[in-house]
């Protein structure tokens, strides 16, 4: 049995045979335009630590620091809100007000930077006053479908204030087909 060398060592010549093949595997290039900067917003105007995030702020929902990844060449954001305890609710009603903290966010952004890519997170848990991703029925149930209404309405209003790309993050069942 005759052994090709290249096979043992795992050089796949037959991926280099063509230049169309070749540009098909080649090395992933990734450059400041493939990231997306994760923002992390509170209505206040002051940038605040996050205890769990050393090296990590909330910052003012009009903080600057868009133009400064912006010009190093990242495009795109994605915005977690930490909404004030005073509108929280059991069932996250804050997380679809068209004129709350994400919505406000996303429309001053799109005002200064129109081509500006705005990913946004749809979850109730910054909304909850329990924190948790769904509704909690008093005897610690989680209502998965009444929660996914609400991930909905969240979804509709960051689209209708302009963001690019809803992204859920939580944990329901359904809330993908359904969004």
């Amino acid at each position: 049995m005759l052994l090709c060398v290249s096979h043992l060592l795992g050089v796949p010549r037959r991926n280099r045979r063509s230049p169309a093949l070749r540009e098909s595997f080649q090395e992933t290039h990734l450059s400041p335009a493939n990231f997306v900067y994760p923002l992390f917003i509170h209505e206040g105007e002051e940038d605040t630590p996050i205890g769990a995030m050393p090296g990590c702020y909330r910052l003012g929902w009009r903080h600057g620091l868009v133009a400064k990844a912006r010009d190093i060449g990242v495009n795109s954001i994605v915005l977690f809100p930490k909404v004030p305890d005073a509108v929280k609710s059991p069932a996250g009603d804050e997380a679809y007000n068209e004129n709350g903290l994400v919505p406000r966010t996303i429309r001053l952004l799109k005002d200064k930077y129109p081509d500006l890519v705005i990913y946004t997170d749809v979850a109730l848990d910054p909304y909850s006053s329990d924190g948790h991703d769904g509704i909690v029925r008093e005897d610690g149930v989680i209502m998965n479908d009444e929660t996914v209404h609400q991930l909905c309405k969240q979804a509709v209003a960051q689209d209708r204030a302009g963001a690019d790309v809803v992204s859920p993050s939580d944990m329901m069942d359904g809330r993908v087909g359904a969004i």
